[in-house]
């Protein structure tokens, strides 16, 4: 259904590589001028694959040309396994050599594991390892992504020290090492919601460069991100045609960043926060089911109806305490506002 991102822009990096004349770090397909310029886009042939600061994303690939590894921290929606998948696909052409993590992922996930079929018939052997992500990407020279890192048990976390400040892993049942080859590194993702459940190590986040990813710094920038990528999702899922309706993107917008900053845009009046991230994906997926909605089901238009029962999904988390919050926030903010009694009455009538 979604290509990897090798893949789906294969056309873009090979352009990129054809032209690019500058230094490439050892084992990388692109200088790190060109894999900017691939995340960031270049008004022409390039698309954006991410929207915000140049420096942030200069940050994060000088990074992954030193010994050290790269951390992603952000609140959920920020993109960051987005980036992540990019950064891979454009140093490496593989993104896929990933660990998802998760409070049940082993020790195996990150080191190795055996064919135990193998391992019983013939005990301890090369053909009976199974070379784990982390492995393959020190072997081939690749880059290595750990989703979630913050979700994996701390003693398995740790299990990254030796590999990313020796650059080797022990293999002791074999009495042996995989040692990196040049271009190997990892980046990880955390989210910043997620402190104190399995917090990294002070030797374990010595190894990182932290690179924390922010929200959109404007509405106008969040209203042509989620703008672009809807475009993006329709295609690929071949909904009906839809108008961009960026009038209703604008209104889903402006609700999930008031909600989420706790006050009006105008400063005016103070709001209680939901339980729920109400990130920029959350509201990629709000319109893309109105789209959805309104070109199965509707007249092809897309309306306050339509984005009205997503939004409150998206909101109402907890049904006590956020149906509280959406209640006080419609009445309060969206019924007094010029133009928005048509998503007012559309939001009250799906609660």
């Amino acid at each position: 259904m979604r290509p990897h991102a090798e893949h789906q822009y294969a056309d873009e990096l090979a352009a990129l590589a054809a032209a690019d004349d500058r230094p490439r770090p050892p084992g990388w397909r692109l200088s790190p001028q060109a894999v900017v310029t691939y995340l960031l886009g270049d008004g022409e042939r390039i698309s954006p694959k991410y929207v915000g600061p140049r420096r942030l994303v200069e940050v994060a690939v000088a990074t992954l040309a030193t010994d050290r590894a790269l951390l992603l921290l952000g609140v959920p929606g920020t993109a960051k396994t987005w980036v992540s998948e990019h950064l891979a696909a454009a140093i490496s052409g593989d993104s896929t050599l990933l660990v998802q993590g998760t409070a049940g992922t082993p020790e195996e996930a990150i080191r190795y594991g055996w064919n135990y079929a193998r391992l019983l018939a013939e005990g301890p052997t090369v053909d009976a390892l199974v070379a784990g992500p982390v492995m393959v990407a020190m072997r081939t020279g690749a880059i290595a992504r750990v989703e979630e890192l913050t979700r994996v048990p701390s003693d398995v976390q740790d299990a990254l020290i030796t590999i990313l400040s020796e650059k080797t892993l022990p293999v002791p049942e074999l009495g042996t090492e995989v040692q990196a080859t040049r271009g190997f590194n990892v980046i990880a993702t955390a989210n910043d919601r997620d402190r104190g459940v399995n917090e990294l190590s002070s030797a374990l986040r010595r190894r990182f460069n932290t690179v924390v990813l922010p929200v959109p710094s404007s509405v106008e920038e969040e209203v042509g991100i989620v703008t672009r990528r809807v475009g993006e999702l329709g295609r690929a899922l071949e909904l009906p045609e839809v108008p961009t309706a960026v009038e209703e993107i604008r209104r889903v917008v402006t609700v999930f960043r008031e909600l989420r900053g706790g006050l009006t845009a105008d400063g005016r009046t103070t709001l209680k926060t939901p339980t729920g991230s109400l990130s920029t994906a959350e509201a990629i997926s709000v319109i893309t089911n109105g789209m959805a909605l309104a070109g199965h089901f509707g007249d092809g238009v897309l309306r306050a109806a339509d984005v009205a029962a997503g939004i409150v999904g998206a909101v109402v988390k907890d049904p006590v305490s956020d149906a509280a919050v959406w209640r006080e926030y419609l009445e309060t903010v969206v019924r007094e506002r010029d133009g928005w009694r048509d998503f007012y009455r559309a939001a009250r009538a799906a609660l």
